[in-house]
């Protein structure tokens, strides 16, 4: 089955996992909307060198946790690419800490980025999709959000509350022909994982029982599977690409 082009919105798109995501789909044909936060540079430059190499390309600043932002993110998107299609929900943060010592900041933090931002973007761009009885929901979860991690309370939280988000919606949207999935990545290399430090890298690797850390294409490739025509009869879905770290979750 041969995809068409489509709009992608790809949200943490300006390094890691959204931007090695951005640019497979990119690669596969698609239009690309890469929305950042911070890191608007970044994004800037990997749009420009996606132009460069043929595709077309736009990055865009949006707060996820900001309905206005969004709106206003996606107004330009539709103005300027067209109608959202396929949208991969991968902002993301963490705020590590002991649940005893944790502040009400840190445990809104990763909370309000990952499940209230994922609400908000989908929320504005799945009338259209619905309208045009087609469209593609990718949410980025974590092993973490299946196994648990101490320490990591509330990015867990955040991160098992996708799922429950991501199957609710299937369950609406499928007869409107609109697929909504979760991939649940184990350790990747990102900077997120460099800043853990090199003996917990260490650590994950020596867990993980294929044996090494994962990389950012892991995660796109699983991306592009699940945005694609031919996953058109998934959803509802947990795509763990995690080494075999949380099997059996």
């Amino acid at each position: 089955m041969t995809d068409r082009p489509r709009v992608a919105l790809v949200t943490g798109a300006s390094g890691g996992i959204g931007a090695a995501i951005a640019t497979a789909l990119a690669d596969a044909g698609h239009t690309v909307a890469l929305a950042h936060n911070q890191g608007g540079q970044a994004a800037q430059d990997l749009a420009a060198k996606l132009r460069a190499d043929g595709s077309t390309a736009l990055a865009v600043a949006m707060d996820v946790t900001d309905p206005t932002s969004v709106d206003a993110a996606v107004t330009t998107i539709e103005a300027e690419l067209g109608p959202v299609e396929i949208v991969v929900n991968n902002a993301g943060t963490t705020a590590d800490g002991l649940l005893v010592r944790m502040t009400d900041e840190q445990w809104h933090q990763p909370l309000t980025t990952t499940l209230d931002g994922t609400f908000h973007v989908t929320r504005r761009v799945v009338r259209q999709m619905t309208r045009a009885r087609w469209g593609r929901i990718v949410n980025v979860s974590s092993v973490v959000g299946l196994s648990g991690s101490a320490g990591q309370t509330n990015y867990a939280a955040a991160k098992a509350g996708l799922v429950g988000f991501s199957r609710s919606l299937a369950r609406e949207l499928a007869g409107r022909q609109i697929t909504v999935n979760v991939i649940a990545p184990g350790p990747i290399d990102t900077a997120m994982l460099d800043a853990t430090g090199s003996a917990r890298r260490d650590e994950l690797a020596a867990a993980v029982p294929l044996g090494r850390i994962g990389r950012p294409e892991d995660v796109a490739a699983a991306a592009v599977y699940l945005t694609s025509e031919a996953a058109g009869y998934v959803t509802g879905a947990i795509l763990p690409v995690d080494g075999g770290l949380g099997m059996g979750h």
